[in-house]
């Protein structure tokens, strides 16, 4: 793992993050879903955890509370499993063969090619080299982004099937 110089985090229990009741935490997660997920801001490499407080009219402590609490990660990587679920569907896609790896990094709404590769490797635990290769593999197989490999953070698709498997939220 010291290619992509990834070090573990250490588990910071900050305070704030027991003082949002749980109602409030509920609504702000279905809100998160919406706004990130449904509505696609990861896209958007400039769209931060500042913005997403405006857009739910609360601030980014209780943001910064929703995301660590319920989906087990900061925002960034919040974020980012989703755009490397996008990568890894563009990837497998045959209309995409020819473009490279920073235009499908700016695509899925990274604002350089470091953290693109460093975040591929953080959830797939591969290079993205690798994942091209695997993915283009299966040559026969629908383009799905498929399950996530990688990683401890609950987003992208890990999430969604969980939500819905225990009947829990809808994102929607």
């Amino acid at each position: 793992m010291a290619k992509y110089n990834i070090v573990e985090k250490k588990g910071v229990n900050a305070a704030y993050r027991s003082l949002v009741p749980s109602h409030t935490k509920d609504v702000l997660q279905e809100g998160i879903l919406r706004i990130i997920v449904m509505e696609k801001k990861y896209l958007d490499p400039d769209y931060s955890a500042k913005k997403l407080a405006e857009d739910l009219g609360t601030n980014t402590r209780y943001v910064s509370a929703v995301v660590n609490t319920r989906f087990h990660c900061n925002y960034t990587e919040f974020v980012n499993k989703y755009r490397i679920d996008e990568a890894m569907t563009i990837l497998s896609d045959y209309h995409y063969e020819k473009v490279n790896m920073e235009e499908i990094a700016s695509m899925v709404g990274f604002s350089n090619r470091q953290s693109f590769y460093s975040a591929f490797f953080r959830f797939k635990g591969m290079t993205r080299r690798k994942g091209k290769r695997k993915r283009r593999s299966r040559k026969g197989e629908k383009a799905s982004p498929g399950p996530s490999e990688g990683g401890e953070c609950l987003a992208g698709e890990s999430l969604l099937k969980r939500l819905f498997a225990d009947g829990g939220l809808c994102p929607l």
